[in-house]
């Protein structure tokens, strides 16, 4: 039975100009669909069913993806679904969703949940979630970390003393917060078996993360606190006046790198993909014999390792290796595929020439 006191924010702002020419402003990644009939956001909304019901959820979000998260999330009461007025990073929309939260409830715990993750193990996942949300109730800042894979350095990473076990369900003192590594010092963390990356998954009572705001982003919370209540006819107009003067800046740097009473959770393998390129997606996809693979219907001679995104016609790949084909009826991406992370680089250069027609 849910908790009545446990809300669930979904941080759903992204653009995910990775995922160029599929994603785009009033179209990003979130709400996209790649795997099923459900998108990523969908999917996180009914992964965190059993433990935080739709009127329990709330979304952050902009203006371009509001119409489109209200229409696909109907069961999510419409209020819930609110359009940040100017991309302000993490901490500050944490800290209006933990500003409404409270004046609604002021024993309110809040979960925070990225909208375009992949966890394909549901089910072993909610064994985490649960004390995690415990230990926030009882007062601690609670974090859900990933067992490593590799050596990652496009991820932060959380450390944990020795002896942790990942997957157990007990939290665990958290030592510190790590930035992005070199390859060098990623492949020291994972080898220590003591580091898990930081996947942006984390709990608080809202009264205990509103204090730690007050103690480390003094200015910004004194704006935020000075928005009208979440029933106020002047809430609107309050989020638009203070909210984009807030500081521009992660919750990690803001609260998680310098509170105390830290705990956390290692997660084994619950099937977590933060789906960060069409690559990952590649990874995650079925292939053939040969390692090609996407959506839509090919044929191949003598070509390997490629991706694939096109509807609506068949694609030849002859003689191809390792690229990434996504196909849109305004843009066509070919790319290496070891260079997939640097799609969102394609997106910049047509902000520059203010294509706004390709964004």
């Amino acid at each position: 039975m849910p908790k009545a006191n446990n809300y669930g924010l979904i941080l759903a702002g992204g653009r995910g100009t990775r995922f160029w020419p599929r994603s785009r402003r009033a179209r990003a990644k979130q709400v996209l669909t790649f795997f099923g009939d459900r998108s990523l956001i969908q999917q996180t909304v009914d992964r965190l069913g059993p433990v935080l019901p739709p009127d329990r959820i709330w979304i952050l979000t902009n203006d371009h993806l509001r119409d489109e998260i209200v229409k696909q999330l109907p069961e999510v009461p419409r209020k819930q679904i609110i359009a940040e007025p100017a991309q302000r990073n993490t901490a500050p929309a944490i800290g209006l969703a933990a500003h409404i939260l409270h004046g609604l409830d002021p024993d309110s715990v809040m979960g925070v949940f990225p909208a375009d993750h992949i966890i394909l193990k549901a089910a072993r996942y909610l064994r985490l979630v649960k004390p995690a949300f415990r230990a926030a109730a009882q007062g601690h800042i609670a974090v859900l970390g990933i067992q490593p894979r590799w050596a990652e350095t496009g991820y932060g990473y959380v450390e944990f003393p020795e002896g942790v076990r990942a997957g157990s369900t007990v939290p665990s003192t958290v030592l510190s917060f790590r930035e992005k590594p070199d390859s060098a010092t990623a492949e020291q963390f994972v080898a220590s078996g003591r580091f898990c990356w930081n996947a942006g998954m984390f709990f608080w009572r809202t009264s205990v993360l509103l204090d730690e705001l007050r103690r480390h982003l003094p200015a910004t919370t004194a704006l935020i606190e000075r928005i009208p209540p979440f029933t106020s006819r002047r809430f609107g107009a309050g989020v638009a006046e203070f909210f984009p003067q807030a500081e521009n800046i992660s919750i990690d740097y803001a609260v998680l790198e310098r509170a105390r009473n830290v705990v956390g959770l290692m997660a084994d393998d619950i099937g977590w993909n933060d789906v960060g390129s069409w690559n990952a997606l590649y990874e995650l996809l079925p292939r053939d014999p040969h390692g090609n693979g996407g959506r839509g219907e090919a044929l191949t001679i003598d070509s390997e390792r490629t991706y694939f995104d096109v509807e609506g016609k068949l694609v030849a790949l002859l003689g191809v290796k390792d690229l990434v084909i996504v196909d849109t009826p305004d843009a066509l991406l070919i790319a290496d595929r070891g260079r997939a992370q640097q799609v969102g680089e394609i997106v910049k250069l047509l902000e520059k020439q203010k294509r706004d027609d390709l964004l």
